[in-house]
């Protein structure tokens, strides 16, 4: 037998052989670098794009600055420098961790985002734990049941899809905040405070998720291991909650990169809309002043965020389908 031919049966592509866990993970590593160097450019090239001078942005408080100063501060900043120097010092400080320094606070872009990166996990885990139990608790209701359940709950889902976050949550805000005094409207002081703007971010998701793990769960309740399983004497319920839940959350763990993705630009709207801290406001103020360091940090952090989120799903996989950790292994 050659070594090729012995090689052979171990070189698969992702999802199936790839030769083992240390060339996938080089290969999730490489994915990972790739879209960060992706982000970071698409996002650089944009801002380069807008019109206008970051230097009147920096110098807005200053009335007829002298040209000397204007020079001292390109220098400070690089801003004097060919727009492609500048792009490879970007990357190069980008590689070391340096994310540069804010131009409207005068503090560095990783302590920024670090002191506001708490609040906006709060929300975000917060609305994705609403959505994960409320969907799991529609999908195992109406799978399999009368056409009239099912009907009633497509609706419900189809409607939580389509409302406007932000009119959702202005909705929510006059009817628990102002009409009934039940919630905080604005802030972020205490769990009550995170109720409104951790519901309204958690509706579209609740949609989408129901509807992907519905019907995978009736796509699963006609598969023969399911008559296996009844003549071993098992319940429906137990048989819905343990088996074919299982499987129906595979489709649903693939589809958490893009919601959570949408997690993080929903929260934008929300922070500013509800007046809390977070990361969203943060880059939502840095693009209305132009400040580069923010807006850039804030999308590679962003893009970073979402490779972490896609390896992690990665390596869960196997815990719902043990047939993917043979073909890893």
């Amino acid at each position: 037998m050659t070594a090729t031919a012995a090689l052979a049966p171990a070189t698969r592509v992702r999802g199936v052989r790839f030769g083992g866990w240390l060339p996938f993970t080089l290969h999730r590593l490489l994915d990972a670098v790739i879209v960060l160097w992706a982000a970071a450019t698409l996002a650089f090239v944009a801002l380069k794009l807008i019109p206008g001078d970051p230097l009147d942005s920096l110098l807005a408080g200053v009335l007829d600055a002298p040209p000397e100063l204007r020079q001292q501060v390109a220098a400070y900043y690089g801003l004097d420098q060919p727009v492609f120097v500048q792009y490879l010092t970007f990357l190069a400080n980008l590689v070391q961790g340096d994310l540069g320094i804010s131009y409207q606070r005068s503090a560095p872009v990783t302590q920024i985002i670090f002191s506001e990166l708490g609040a906006t996990v709060e929300l975000t885990v917060t609305a994705m734990a609403i959505a994960g139990i409320v969907a799991v608790g529609l999908a195992l209701a109406t799978s399999g049941r009368r056409r009239s359940a099912r009907l009633a709950a497509q609706a419900i889902e189809l409607v939580a899809i389509s409302v406007p976050s932000f009119w959702l949550g202005i909705l929510l805000m006059n009817l628990l905040s102002f009409t009934f005094p039940i919630f905080p409207a604005l802030g972020a002081n205490g769990p009550a405070s995170l109720v409104l703007p951790a519901v309204t971010l958690s509706v579209p998701l609740i949609g989408v998720l129901a509807q992907v793990l519905r019907e995978r769960m009736e796509y699963t309740l006609h598969e023969l291991f399911v008559t296996t399983v009844l003549a071993r004497g098992v319940s429906e319920s137990r048989l819905r909650s343990h088996h074919v839940l299982r499987h129906a959350a595979i489709p649903a763990l693939t589809l958490s990169t893009l919601i959570f993705g949408s997690l993080l630009s929903g929260a934008a709207v929300l922070e500013t809309l509800f007046a809390r801290p977070g990361l969203g406001r943060i880059a939502v103020s840095a693009v209305a002043d132009r400040d580069i360091p923010v807006v850039l940090g804030t999308v590679v952090f962003a893009a970073l965020v979402f490779v972490v989120v896609n390896i992690v799903v990665d390596l869960v996989y196997p815990l719902f389908d043990p047939r993917l950790k043979e073909a890893r292994s």
